[in-house]
């Protein structure tokens, strides 16, 4: 005769629905649970089966009971959290942009991220963004329900002028815009002054986002060689008088993905060329924190004739911020700010006053010193590594978060890449940062923070000697 099911108490029912969300990592250790009356009202339970099903929890290791404080949540051994949108990719799949915007989201223990385009997260956590939420959280509050100013918290772009007046730059208010970082930047500089069928220049090897944000736009992208220097003036004159290009996108500072960074005379020649031929200068330089204050840049010398500056605080501060701005004259500030509030009404003025509350502390200025000493110290054990490795360095600047390079007897880094995926190594392949992508290319982009990874140098080292084999 077969038995009939066990009925399960009420009391145990509600146990076991709170014991799946602790499991589930819903309710996590440390959280606290409703108390006994407030469970027992928001769910129509009587007292007694909610305390009945918080003691079978406390038996289960899964609560404990504080005196006087309530029910918590105790620690309990769970699989780690992924983000099952990210998961990743299958080595099979075809290596293209997406794939490598794909792999900055991916974080898996044992892969090598030489392709990762931010700074290690130990690099940033000296700046304990908590104790600026909870700074935020305390004031301002009346003003956290409503959209905030087109051009962004006030407070943040004065700071931000001020950080502006470092580089020697001087701008008004009303000069400077607020954005959801650099690309958000880039996509409403694009929408205003780039219409579909526009011939644009773009610098190559270049920045690889930007160009998949032209092609949606419809509009053709012409090559400027990027050399130690800058881009190459004979090649951006020749495009100035064979095209109708009026916008030039470019970085001044640790160019990514090189590392140069552009010399005052190139800079110089480069307004010149701009200004002759009515030509606006889009300069990115998202890096800048990364670089010290006195490195030349395009918008000091012009004062926003001719300029645009764009500037971000994701790779010095937090990407969860997504703060960002664009510098210029008022009148296409003025254009960009109305772009903004069309597509996006505002910005985060909650995230705006956290990073207002970050440069306004004194501490910003020792953190950006302490990330430039060790980018510098990364950047000569990195190229001491790419040394080792008979590679060839594109430049060897002091300081930067990229190196471009090759190794000898690879002539396709995106087979490379392939190859090493299978040993936990991600690279960027040169290819993807030019504007056509199926161009082959030798080099690669490597991130200095994890170029002395022995993963990494033992997997080189492996194809290298396989070579003669392969040829």
């Amino acid at each position: 005769m077969r038995s009939e099911p066990r009925k399960i108490s009420l009391s145990e029912k509600v146990a076991m629905d709170i014991g799946r969300q602790i499991l589930a990592g819903v309710l996590k250790p440390g959280d606290k649970l409703p108390s006994l009356r407030e469970y027992a009202r928001l769910n129509g339970y009587s007292k007694n089966t909610v305390i009945s099903a918080f003691d079978l929890l406390g038996e289960r290791a899964l609560v404990e009971a504080q005196h006087g404080k309530g029910f918590f949540v105790r620690g309990v051994e769970a699989p780690p959290e992924r983000d099952i949108d990210e998961e990743p990719v299958g080595y099979s799949r075809v290596i293209d942009t997406l794939w490598l915007m794909r792999q900055q989201a991916i974080r898996e223990p044992g892969r090598s991220h030489l392709a990762e385009g931010f700074p290690p997260v130990d690099w940033l956590t000296y700046m304990r963004l908590d104790r600026f939420h909870r700074q935020v959280a305390r004031s301002g509050t009346g003003s956290l329900f409503r959209y905030g100013n087109r051009y962004g918290y006030l407070p943040l772009r004065q700071q931000l002028i001020r950080r502006m007046a470092m580089h020697g730059m001087e701008l008004g208010p009303r000069q400077l815009v607020t954005t959801f970082g650099a690309n958000h930047a880039l996509d409403l500089i694009i929408r205003r002054y780039v219409a579909p069928g526009d011939t644009v220049l773009v610098e190559q090897p270049g920045y690889y986002p930007l160009f998949g944000k032209l092609q949606l736009q419809g509009a053709r992208s012409i090559a400027i060689t990027r050399r130690v220097d800058g881009p190459d003036l004979a090649e951006f004159e020749a495009a100035l008088q064979t095209s109708k290009a009026r916008v030039f996108f470019m970085q001044t500072t640790a160019h990514n993905p090189t590392g140069t960074d552009v010399s005052p005379e190139v800079g110089k020649r480069l307004l010149e060329l701009a200004a002759a031929h009515n030509v606006l200068i889009v300069e990115n330089d998202a890096m800048a924190d990364f670089k010290p204050n006195s490195a030349f840049r395009l918008s000091s010398l012009s004062q926003f004739k001719n300029t645009l500056y764009v500037g971000s605080f994701s790779k010095s501060v937090s990407a969860a911020l997504r703060s960002g701005f664009i510098a210029g004259e008022n009148a296409h500030v003025e254009e960009l700010a109305d772009l903004k509030m069309l597509l996006h009404i505002g910005s985060s003025e909650y995230g705006e006053r956290v990073l207002e509350a970050i440069l306004r502390e004194g501490n910003f200025l020792r953190h950006v010193g302490r990330l430039q000493d060790r980018v510098r110290a990364a950047t000569a054990e990195g190229l001491e590594v790419l040394q080792r490795l008979d590679a060839t360095v594109y430049a060897t600047p002091e300081q930067s978060l990229y190196l471009w390079a090759r190794f000898e007897g690879i002539d396709d880094t995106r087979l490379l890449t392939s190859r090493l995926l299978s040993r936990g190594v991600v690279l960027a392949p040169g290819a993807f940062f030019n504007v056509d992508t199926e161009q082959v290319s030798p080099w690669t982009r490597l991130n200095v923070a994890y170029l002395n990874d022995s993963v990494f140098i033992d997997s080189i080292r492996e194809e290298l000697d396989q070579l003669p084999a392969m040829a």
